[in-house]
């Protein structure tokens, strides 16, 4: 299995719809770059937040992104599953982010997710950010629209029972789901894990449609 380091990566931008996305889908990676390179520079935007969900985004984001000194956070008013309808604001807010800030690195939305806002902004990034390096991750969903993803980056058994405990203390809104609960989160690390032989066997995994590789 061919290992590419990431220590490179300063410039990251977080795609997520809802308010617990790019925790549940990337926070595990997130937090183990955090950990590992100093002068990280993270964008993190949520597109929509109503009500409570808002401010479980924020605090979720801050602590999650506690150990980064150059980031923003961005938390939209999007109309949750609406999104394919509001499809030119949100493609004007791309175009905005896209001038404030150029990524190195895009993390976005699974584009076979069958959630209508998901796919919205996996189409929206790759239509924005072309010349990019893009990782769509994934979210698991009665829809069962899991695939079969092509890079996977190992997590310790810690970060990702820290992941699991900023997740479930974070977004109490989602508690009632009968998906959204630790064994769920502990699963997917697990599956993901033994696809790759990570030494902690767990892992979190993304979809990379295109890279291009320099000359040594």
């Amino acid at each position: 299995m061919w290992q590419v380091p990431l220590g490179s990566v300063r410039r990251i931008l977080c795609l997520g719809a809802h308010s617990d996305d790019i925790e549940i889908g990337v926070g595990g990676t997130l937090l183990k770059l955090a950990e590992q390179i100093s002068d990280l520079e993270i964008c993190w935007v949520v597109f929509s937040a109503p009500g409570q969900r808002a401010d479980e985004a924020s605090r979720s984001a801050d602590e999650f992104l506690g150990s980064v000194r150059r980031r923003q956070v961005k938390i939209g008013s999007f109309r949750e599953s609406y999104f394919p309808s509001e499809w030119p604001a949100i493609k004007d807010w791309f175009e905005k982010i896209r001038a404030e800030f150029d990524p190195e690195l895009v993390f976005t939305h699974y584009r076979d997710d069958r959630h209508q806002d998901h796919r919205v902004l996996s189409d929206l990034a790759w239509n924005t950010f072309r010349n990019h390096l893009i990782f769509e991750y994934e979210i698991l969903k009665y829809d069962g629209d899991l695939g079969h993803p092509n890079v996977f980056i190992p997590l310790s058994e810690q970060l990702c029972t820290r992941k699991v405990e900023l997740l479930l203390k974070h977004f109490q809104t989602q508690s009632t789901k009968h998906w959204f609960t630790r064994d769920t989160f502990e699963a997917m690390h697990r599956i993901r894990g033994i696809e790759c032989a990570s030494v902690s066997g767990r892992a979190e995994a993304f979809y990379c449609r295109k890279m291009i590789l320099g000359t040594l």
